[in-house]
């Protein structure tokens, strides 16, 4: 059972982060609140700048859609699609309002997103009485910098000019009639009557907006994720969520290069006024192995090949600098972050940044998830692998074994001090490991033996270094008193059979340390909140443990902190039980879909 998280108090009319559903055209997204408001909407893709920003400044732009007297609200996707359909009880009557981001007319399972026409569609439905609705329409764009002017058109719609971007909305309700720098509009809806709006983006430069009829826009939206679906299968345990969150995760892969997103959104904070606030809109070689296993689970190949040519294409060829822990969605390196000082961040959380320093670190753990990756499609890439993958497979195995010895920031890209932590140390040796079981494919520059030597060195270093006998668990660093839940990956690597009686500790101690009654599983033990992945990494400890029945405990106490669509955000305030950071959060789907699996096959890797 999914349930909605409670609301907070986050200054007057913002929702709470769990109140927002997801919609997507495989090129850019949109968040859309049980009141009825957009809210956010970076119309060009997903890393460009927003023209609906009320998320992070009441000022920076919004379009409302709903009645004038607020009541009871419903709401669900349309199964196996990010179209939403909300239904608002209200003493006059109820409305249902379904909203989506177009797909290109007559587009079909794979082409979902390939030219994705930048149009957001709204169906307003009388379902019973006469219900009197408002639209409040005020974009904002460039994060809420620029107030553009209103054009009234001829057919009775809009047009919003400001800088770089048009915005062209039209209704099926009469002349939409502009009031300065808005449009506010009401009408009445009758049971059976159906209106739509469609509001479409351009350049203004460029060619002009697309114009879609929004009933016909929506029903092709529809069956094209509806046939996006149906190539793809699952038929282990808790096929519903895994099949939504496979969903998810094609919501947020950009669709042109094959990238997956990390999150829809920038500067959602881990804690409620705190500072650590960064941006999300980009893809994470991190994250890269366990994306992979997502979507092999999913029955999802066709992503899966994608997303790994879009990875050697921006690795590219290798040379002396290490490879960037994260791209921009169409393989950019310098994606370098700035602060927009005129918004004041959700519930006041400053500062609100775009782009993201960490492509700057040094990340020892970033050649360890790619290899495993090669690895896990080896099958697929043929016997002997063509001159660019040896290159580039081999040239990630010789940085390893230059580097490995060096600290760095870690898995959570801290921005403080560099040291050894446990998980890249690990994962540089799943990068030789690997390598060495990839040499007969990799052509005369493969050195097997050099590299099992020094993957067993590392092995040895791991065992000695990062295991504190006073705490009876590997820590998060070598050294470190400080547990860390990321030491719940290294049975998931295969590093360690979690059965392995230091291993099987270190489990129960970042259980009892660092879980809650709720299953939710903190990063640390100064962490506020839980990190939605660290709580399925324990899920698939226990299952590898042999405690099947625990483990489905906790998988089923983790779904329980989903929005009311199903949607996770990257943290659950232990407090409050509200979502934090952004959203919807890649690796939290990730992990349910990776260990919905366990669950279903407790030997398989």
């Amino acid at each position: 059972m999914i349930r909605a998280g409670p609301g907070i108090p986050t200054g007057v009319g913002q929702p709470a982060i769990s109140d927002y559903a997801f919609l997507s055209d495989c090129r850019s997204g949109a968040l859309v609140g049980r009141d009825g408001s957009i809210d956010w909407w970076c119309p060009d893709r997903f890393d460009s700048p927003s023209v609906f920003g009320r998320l992070l400044d009441p000022e920076a732009g919004y379009w409302r859609l709903a009645p004038l007297t607020t009541g009871r609200v419903e709401r669900a996707y349309r199964p196996d699609t990010l179209v939403l359909r909300t239904v608002h009880h209200t003493p006059q009557g109820s409305v249902a309002v379904t909203d989506a981001l177009a797909a290109e007319l007559g587009a079909r399972g794979h082409e979902l997103g390939m030219n994705s026409p930048a149009v957001l569609v709204r169906v307003v439905e009388g379902l019973s009485g006469r219900v009197p609705m408002e639209l409040d329409f005020a974009p904002r764009p460039e994060y809420g910098l620029l107030t553009p002017y209103l054009h009234e058109l001829d057919d009775g719609g809009v047009l919003a000019d400001a800088g770089p971007v048009a915005l062209t909305l039209r209704g099926g309700v009469g002349p939409l009639c502009p009031d300065r720098d808005r449009v506010r509009h009401t009408f009445e809806i009758d049971a059976g009557q159906v209106v739509g709006f469609d509001l479409a983006y351009a350049p203004a430069h460029g060619r002009p907006a697309v114009r879609l009829d929004p009933v016909t826009a929506l029903n092709d939206t529809v069956a094209a994720w509806e046939a996006y679906r149906e190539t793809h299968g699952y038929d282990g345990r808790y096929a519903d969520q895994v099949r939504h969150s496979a969903v998810v995760l094609t919501g947020l892969t950009y669709a042109r290069s094959g990238a997956v997103a990390a999150a829809l959104t920038t500067s959602l904070p881990e804690r409620v006024g705190g500072d650590r606030n960064y941006d999300y809109r980009y893809a994470w070689l991190r994250d890269f192995s366990m994306t992979m296993r997502a979507f092999w689970v999913a029955a999802c190949p066709d992503e899966a090949n994608r997303l790994f040519a879009w990875a050697a294409r921006s690795i590219g060829r290798m040379g002396d600098r290490p490879v960037p822990v994260l791209f921009g969605l169409e393989g950019e390196r310098d994606i370098s972050e700035h602060e927009l000082d005129h918004l004041a961040g959700w519930a006041g959380s400053r500062p609100v940044r775009v782009g993201n320093d960490a492509w700057r670190q040094r990340q020892l753990d970033v050649p360890g998830e790619v290899i495993s990756a090669v690895w896990r499609l080896h099958d697929y890439l043929g016997e002997t692998f063509d001159e660019e993958l040896r290159e580039m497979v081999v040239g990630l195995a010789e940085q390893v074994a230059a580097t490995w010895r060096l600290p760095d920031r870690g898995m959570w890209e801290t921005r403080d001090t560099e040291r050894h932590y446990l998980s890249s140390k690990v994962l540089c040796w799943v990068a030789l490991d690997r390598a060495v079981e990839l040499a007969p494919r990799l052509g005369e520059r493969a050195d097997p033996r050099r590299w099992a030597a020094i993957r067993d060195e590392i092995r040895a270093t791991v065992l000695r270094e990062g295991w504190n006998d006073r705490i009876g668990a590997y820590t998060g660093a070598f050294g470190s008193a400080e547990l860390d839940a990321s030491a719940l990956f290294l049975p998931v690597l295969h590093f360690l059979d979690a059965r392995d009686p230091r291993m099987r500790s270190t489990i129960e101690v970042v259980e009892r340390e660092l879980g809650t009654d709720d299953g939710l599983v903190r990063r640390w033990a100064t962490d506020p909140a839980g990190f939605v992945l660290c709580s399925f990494w324990l899920v698939e400890c226990l299952v590898m443990m042999g405690e099947q029945k625990r483990a489905r405990a906790l998988f089923e106490k983790v779904l329980g902190h989903a929005n009311d669509v199903g949607l996770f955000a990257e943290q659950i305030d232990l407090r409050t039980g509200v979502q934090l950071g952004n959203t919807p959060q890649a690796l939290s789907h990730i992990g349910l879909i990776n260990a919905a699996w366990r669950l279903t096959e407790p030997t398989t890797a």
